[in-house]
């Protein structure tokens, strides 16, 4: 159940009309890193926590319903950045143009003229509010989400979702000098650091999370780095040493891939290098984790009749699992 309270989450304030930030701001109300696309993300990736991990289903939802609040701090500040060209769109009976804004004359009269021709749908359409695009006019669309049903793979899409916010955020500073606009920026970028946090630590919360899902990749390719190309060549933790394995193992360095590509027939006559796990070791791991996803899902599961709520709910855990009933 959602309930909306009336206060925004932030005290979003302008000090100006600013018609072209406002347009340039769409990016995080319809964009494909903005806040709807977040608020749904989250939502969506939910129900399917919702038994197996109540405590994480409780996390998505949480910083769903706070995008959602966020979504309404961006829509509330481009609605007051076009407070007077809204106001000029209704009056129907004038036959002048908007011209006076957003210090009158010609030249605010070919910026608002400009804004609009670089975003088609923006003021057109929408009449001096927030539309569900992006700063380019393309309408928001649901291919924007990541959501695949494991929560290993799932919580780093929102990590990198919260990254992208955050770097959309800060380039959009760069664009306003509007002191409270700025903060009210400064206040959503912030938290997309904090939803950053809380989902690396959901994800620590998972043993084993890597790699993400349940196979483990065959070993004989694990550990090895190809040199895609000629000249000098970057060597770092991501290709040599021990990297991010566990002590005892190490990258493997392929200096010729071609010339490797013949010697091993296609790659099907390599043998594990640089690990000490063998094919049949990482299927018996597979075949252990397997176990305990499906069962985490299973256990959790009731027979007959499925209630998704209690009336109050109390507790986690939904209502008939296995281990409350």
């Amino acid at each position: 159940m959602f309930h909306h309270a009336k206060e925004l989450q932030f005290n979003a304030r302008v000090s100006r009309p600013d018609p072209r930030f406002a347009a340039l701001l769409l990016e995080q109300f319809g964009g494909g890193n903005g806040e709807l696309k977040a608020a749904m993300q989250y939502f969506t990736q939910a129900f399917a926590a919702r038994r197996p991990y109540p405590d994480k289903y409780d996390l998505l939802m949480d910083i769903a319903t706070e995008e959602f609040s966020h979504l309404e701090i961006v829509g509330a500040t481009i609605t007051m950045l076009l407070d007077g060209v809204n106001g000029e769109l209704k009056n129907a009976a004038e036959a002048n143009p908007i011209c006076g804004l957003p210090s009158g004359g010609t030249t605010a009269k070919e910026e608002l003229i400009h804004a609009a021709l670089t975003a088609p749908q923006f003021l057109v359409l929408s009449g001096g509010g927030p539309n569900v695009t992006n700063s380019q006019g393309v309408p928001w669309t649901g291919a924007y989400i990541n959501a695949n049903g494991d929560l290993t793979v799932d919580l780093r899409s929102d990590m990198a979702a919260e990254s992208r916010a955050k770097i959309v955020y800060e380039y959009l500073m760069k664009f306003t000098d509007d002191p409270h606009v700025r903060e009210t920026l400064g206040f959503l970028m912030t938290r997309e650091i904090a939803h950053f946090q809380m989902f690396g630590a959901a994800l620590e919360t998972i043993q084993p999370n890597f790699p993400p899902g349940v196979l483990q990749g065959d070993p004989r390719f694990t550990h090895t780095y190809f040199n895609m190309s000629n000249g000098a060549d970057a060597r770092g933790p991501w290709n040599e040493g021990q990297g991010p394995w566990p002590k005892g193992e190490h990258w493997a360095y392929v200096q010729d891939p071609a010339k490797d590509v013949v010697e091993t027939q296609g790659e099907t006559g390599r043998q594990p290098e640089g690990t000490k796990h063998t094919r049949d070791q990482m299927a018996a791991v597979e075949v252990k984790l397997s176990q305990i996803r499906s069962g985490e899902v299973k256990s959790a599961t009731p027979s007959g009749t499925q209630q998704w709520s209690d009336y109050p709910q109390e507790t986690l855990a939904a209502p008939g699992t296995p281990s409350r009933a």
